[in-house]
């Protein structure tokens, strides 16, 4: 047998290099973030005109991108736009100068009004107050203090005082002094409208520098610059709505008070807004320092001061969360703290910029991994994802605070997507952390804490009363199976349903008999064990010996390598095997007998239906000269999207017409396709209108996506669905002008999949692209094709056909 080392024994050279490797790598971490704060703050006399020069050219690159649209070069564009920026700054400075003078040669005549209020004040502050016996008492002990130490006898030689006059500065030294000061900003002025110019002459260029230095993947970086752009463009645009709306009101409410130079006050606060937390501080003092000395009297010192509150009161919880929204994606707290590090770096100039500066590093974080952590610290997104969030607060053994956070989750009344979304998901958690790092402790509070939530979940959304339950569901073997029965036999009872669950026991003779299913018509045994196959054979066995009519759901909520090695339900003995709560309902509703009249959700009709049809007839998707642009489309939808089928369908009276589509879906059902692979083609997926999910699409008129049909209960069942395989389907409206829904641009597989949020909005923006362009081709056409003709336009070609994508 091997000895293990002497514990003195030093390490060897490798082994103390693999120990000390995480070590060196925080360090080296630390270096560089100093080394780049460092750079920073002692190169910030160029890189602050560099990154004020971005920041403007940001917001004057749609200008000369509109220009270049209506024809003119971009160098042309570029002088067009500086030119008028230059002019609108000079016309500003002269309007605000006038306004200026106007106000300084009255001011002499307040003068009277200041002094009066002044000796008003001084007169109130003199009158005794409430902490007065409190000062007198301090200065009293203050002046025994003093004179205790005034007679401590002191040695050495007496203290003198020396006082040192400064030199005054010559003429020349004063004019030398004035002009630093005047030329520093003129300079650096000067340098951001160079840079300026030379960012929006050369944005392309600059663009592909900056993707070569950023390097790996160019999707990676083309999405990252994309994303900067956007949303730094988005917040540069609201923050000037946000100033508008806040300058005019302004200016509006100090002209109706009173107050000299409403429209120079008002233009200042729009652009002090400009300058986050500190900006409106200063603009408030203006017109208030006016309205103190224009008027004898108080009242117009006090309705400026009420109109400021108010603005600021509706701009800060009305105006800004409704223009800004999550423009930036940046966190409160990381958007006070990147305020603070960037003024302390760089001044005023780093606090205005200090919020595209951070959406910066908030992208870099979203898109390079080796800087997620930015991502964390500075996004408004949770850090948590709402079922680790739930997870931990069980950990923590903060019940109260995770039933919160689950009522909150479930408060729409959709338990049966929670407790698929976060149930089972902390469920999973805890049976994959039950034997590696979980303790014994830590088991208990996740138990005895889901077992408290449920109960409240119960509570609040109580299910009907019932008699005898026609489906029981039984935990597989430990706690966790018999909580993911509770979720299940709940969700059930509140679809009118009756459910009952029984918890986890040795299996044998007495528990069977405890069971009790008489009545039942379906179970299902719930297993978080990851092969939990031996187990659910001997418990389907025993239950079919005894209830042999009964119908057996097998939940394997856990078990992913079993289900992908195509474990069939019968090899397990029982009818059928799932793995979410949502498909464990659609099984088991159809065992107890479906309360849907046909087993599935028909395709109801739109309340303007004739309406509707006529719009169809007229928009020119049923002229056969549109089957070119219709198939075209097709073909780049399931090109951009990877499906096998997408598809341009057309609601009519009574069916699912096809317009054009491109693919074929493989039947994987059916023996042909193991012989030779026999597919559908895109003629085939005509059908009957309350089949169609298209149908649902045009009746509701918003994008349809259902991840999984064979797992939601709505379609599960549908005979047109199961015939031609289709388990993915994600369909976008067509439009027409008058905003009747005609049809969709679908996508179809046989596989499941999902979409993220952007790949729905893309969908729908290339559903809108068709429509203009079948609006542009039918002004062409004119009259309509007789609908057996089936002629193309000679001069017609896809490429003319196809959908600008810009």
């Amino acid at each position: 047998m091997k000895s293990d080392p002497h514990p003195d024994e030093p390490l060897r050279p490798s082994g103390l290099l693999l120990a000390l490797l995480p070590e060196a790598r925080l360090l080296v971490s630390l270096i560089t973030a100093a080394l780049v704060i460092a750079a920073l703050y002692y190169g910030r006399s160029i890189l602050m005109p560099l990154f004020l020069a971005f920041l403007l050219g940001f917001m004057l690159d749609p200008l000369v991108v509109r220009l270049k649209r209506w024809g003119l070069p971009r160098v042309y564009a570029v002088i067009a736009v500086m030119v008028g920026v230059l002019a609108a700054l000079g016309l500003a400075t002269v309007f605000l100068g006038n306004q200026v003078s106007a106000l300084s040669a009255q001011l002499p005549t307040y003068q009277s009004n200041i002094q009066h209020k002044l000796r008003e004040l001084r007169k109130t502050a003199g009158q005794p107050g409430m902490f007065d016996g409190a000062v007198r008492t301090f200065d009293a002990v203050r002046r025994e203090v003093d004179k205790a130490a005034a007679n401590t006898p002191r040695t050495g030689p007496p203290v003198q005082r020396v006082h040192v006059e400064e030199r005054p500065l010559t003429p020349m030294e004063q004019a030398i002094e004035w002009a630093e000061v005047g030329l520093a900003p003129l300079a650096t002025a000067g340098i951001v409208l160079v840079f300026v110019v030379l960012v929006l002459l050369d944005r392309v260029d600059l663009r592909d520098r900056l993707l070569r230095l950023w390097g790996g993947s160019l999707h990676r970086s083309t999405d990252a610059m994309d994303e900067a752009g956007r949303r730094i463009s988005r917040y540069l645009t609201m923050q000037l709505a946000v100033n508008v709306s806040y300058g005019v009101p302004m200016a509006l409410g100090l002209w109706a008070i009173g107050v000299p130079g409403a429209l120079l006050w008002g233009a200042v606060a729009a652009l002090m807004r400009f300058v986050p937390y500190v900006g409106p501080m200063i603009a408030a003092v203006f017109p208030l320092a006016l309205a103190f000395a224009v008027d004898p009297g108080w009242d117009m010192f006090l309705w400026t001061g009420t109109l400021i509150i108010v603005l600021e009161v509706v701009s800060n919880n009305i105006v800004e969360p409704l223009l800004y929204g999550a423009s930036t994606g940046l966190s409160a707290m990381s958007l006070m703290v990147a305020a603070t590090f960037w003024t302390a770096l760089w001044g005023p100039i780093g606090l205005i910029m200090s919020t595209p500066l951070t959406v910066c590093l908030l992208v870099v974080g979203h898109h390079l991994p080796r800087f997620a952590f930015l991502n964390v610290l500075l996004g408004s997104q949770p850090a948590l994802d709402p079922p680790t969030r739930l997870y931990q607060r069980l950990l923590a053994g903060d019940v109260e605070e995770a039933i919160e956070v689950a009522t909150l989750q479930a408060q729409d009344g959709n338990l049966a997507a929670f407790y698929d979304d976060a149930g089972l998901q902390v469920l999973r958690m805890a049976t994959s952390d039950h034997a590696s790092v979980a303790t014994a402790e830590h088991r208990h509070r996740v138990v005895t804490g889901m077992e408290a939530l449920l109960d409240e979940l119960v509570e609040l959304h109580p299910p009907p009363a019932s008699t005898r339950p026609g489906a029981v569901c039984i935990g597989g073997k430990w706690e966790v199976d018999t909580l993911a029965a509770r979720m299940l036999a709940h969700a059930l009872s509140l679809q009118g349903r009756p459910a009952e669950h029984r918890p986890a026991a040795a299996l044998n003779a007495e528990t069977l008999a405890r069971l009790d299913l008489r009545g039942a018509r379906t179970v299902c045994i719930s297993y978080f064990a990851v092969a939990p196959e031996t187990s659910a054979r001997h418990f389907c066995k025993r239950l079919r010996r005894l209830y042999p009519e009964l119908r057996i759901v097998l939940g394997l909520w856990n078990a992913p390598e079993l289900l992908r090695q195509g474990e069939t339900p019968e090899s397990l003995g029982a009818d059928a095997v799932v793995s979410s709560v949502g498909e464990a309902m659609v099984r088991m509703s159809q065992y107890m007998g479906d309360d849907l009249p046909e087993g599935f959700l028909e395709a109801p009709l739109p309340a303007d239906e004739p309406a509707r049809l006529q719009a169809l007839q007229a928009s020119g998707l049923l002229d056969p000269r549109a089957r070119t642009l219709l198939e075209a489309a097709s073909r780049r939808a399931a090109d951009i999207f990877d499906v096998p089928m997408a598809l341009v369908s057309l609601i009519t009276e009574d069916r699912q017409q096809v317009g054009g589509a491109f693919g074929s879906l493989p039947l994987v059902s059916s023996a042909e396709t193991a012989a030779g692979g026999v597919a559908l083609g895109g003629d085939d997926m005509g059908m009957q209108r309350r089949m169609s999910l298209c149908g649902h699409v045009v009746a509701d008129g918003h994008t349809l996506v259902v991840p999984d049909i064979a797992r939601d209960q709505r379609f599960a069942n549908n005979p047109a669905m199961q015939d031609r395989g289709v388990r993915f389907y994600a369909g976008a409206p067509l439009v027409d002008a008058a905003g009747f829904k005609v049809g969709t641009l679908c996508l179809v597989d046989v596989t499941p999949r999902a979409l993220t949020t952007r790949e729905v909005r893309l969908l729908e923006s290339m559903a809108a692209d068709l429509m203009v362009q079948l609006r542009s081709s039918v002004a062409q056409w004119g009259a309509a094709a007789p609908p057996g003709e089936n002629d193309q336009p000679p001069s017609a070609t896809v490429g003319q056909l196809l959908p600008s994508t810009g």
